[in-house]
């Protein structure tokens, strides 16, 4: 198919017209389609809910957008909101996941240049990691596959390994550390969980040498592992600053960048912008759904559903050790190792009407929205189970 777009996707000769719910349906008049990727979980109240579309819908015949130049009311109301449910004091609102991480490598060095010691640029990441395409994400997450071709790296970045601690405390005490950015669970990099004591020790060590705590949750955030934000699994972790997005707006581009008073104190007028980062259009879906994701019944619901479901993933693997090597994540951010190629086995799923998303480490992603019901579960792990039987590995064992 010949097309003016340009050629960075490599995408399933897939379309859809519409959906509904947790179901997509293909523009070619077929059965719909389980949808477990919800637009790399960011449908995360699943598609066209009700509440979303009615806001959508309601502000769309208001006002649209207006720049920052202006008050946007709403703007404050989504930042009550946000402010009131974590550790943070103040918001930047962008358009995506990328640029809150963008903002909170910028919140973090102008912090330290506002303090007198502008040499206190670097930020520490670590393996597996994603934050984002632009360049200054690619850089803090130093995947080399991603930065190919894109010229020489960016000085200021250093990426770590995860298990290695010795090495980590010893790079958040060089006096040039700015800060240290990590996700409380990998999406991208294969839906691995930071242990508790891991993050704890982030958390003392950088408190100690002054050093800023940056939380990715762009993926991990707004209800996807059954609390508001993955870190709140754990006392004592919280950040200094946060970028969260995708279930931000539930599909709608809303992302923001997240910090306490301190960490945001270099911040001054003019500093930082964004053309259409909070515009009211956005705002208006983005407090309809935080209102439903922040819902205890809704983040009850997500524990339950996603127990059920890791349940029947674990007797699927015992089932078909030859397809399924392990299961990972938290919540409903699924990882699931795979032995044969990952491709290969979300090409089966594919054949069986079901969608899920890849991941590293040859890992599939399963990131239902979090309305997903209980019958949609046993759904999920009934087409799981026959794009298992459908495997070479499989059926030749």
């Amino acid at each position: 198919m010949n097309s003016s777009l340009m050629s960075v996707y490599a995408r399933a000769p897939l379309a859809f017209e519409r959906g509904d719910g947790v179901w997509l349906h293909p523009s070619d008049g077929g059965p719909p389609y389980l949808d477990c990727v919800a637009g790399v979980a960011s449908n995360a109240l699943g598609h066209c809910h009700p509440v979303l579309v009615e806001a959508l819908a309601a502000q769309a015949r208001k006002l649209w957008h207006v720049s920052n130049m202006f008050e946007v009311p709403e703007q404050n109301a989504l930042a009550a909101r946000l402010t009131g449910a974590c550790f943070a004091d103040t918001v930047f609102f962008t358009n995506s996941g990328t640029e809150a991480v963008e903002c909170a490598i910028k919140v973090a060095r102008r912090y330290h240049a506002a303090k007198g010691a502008p040499e206190r640029q670097t930020v520490i990441g670590f393996s597996g990691a994603f934050h984002g395409r632009t360049y200054g994400a690619l850089n803090a997450a130093g995947n080399a596959a991603h930065l190919e071709g894109f010229g020489e790296r960016m000085p200021g970045f250093v990426q770590l390994a995860i298990d290695n601690w010795q090495e980590a405390a010893k790079a958040i005490a060089d006096p040039r550390t700015a800060a240290v950015m990590i996700e409380p669970v990998q999406g991208e990099g294969g839906a691995r969980v930071m242990l508790e004591p891991f993050l704890r020790k982030l958390r003392q060590a950088c408190s100690l040498r002054g050093v800023l705590l940056i939380h990715d949750e762009v993926q991990s955030g707004m209800g996807r592992t059954g609390k508001l934000f993955a870190h709140q699994w754990h006392e004592d972790v919280a950040p200094d600053i946060m970028a969260v997005a995708k279930a931000l707006g539930s599909g709608f581009p809303v992302g923001a960048c997240l910090a306490t008073h301190a960490a945001a104190s270099g911040m001054a007028s003019g500093s930082h912008g964004s053309t259409f980062g909070g515009n009211p259009l956005g705002m208006a879906v983005a407090i309809a759904a935080f209102d439903e994701i922040a819902n205890p019944e809704t983040m009850a619901h997500v524990s339950a559903v996603a127990a059920e479901l890791r349940e029947g993933l674990k007797e699927l693997a015992q089932a078909y050790p030859e397809v399924i090597a392990e299961i990972r994540g938290k919540g409903l951010l699924i990882g699931v190792r795979m032995v044969p190629e990952n491709r290969a086995f979300i090409a089966a799923a594919r054949a069986q009407r079901l969608l899920v998303a890849a991941g590293g480490d040859n890992c599939i992603r399963l990131l239902p929205p979090l309305t997903l019901t209980f019958a949609e579960a046993d759904a999920v792990l009934e087409r799981m189970e026959r794009a298992c039987r459908a495997m070479p590995t499989a059926a030749a064992a």
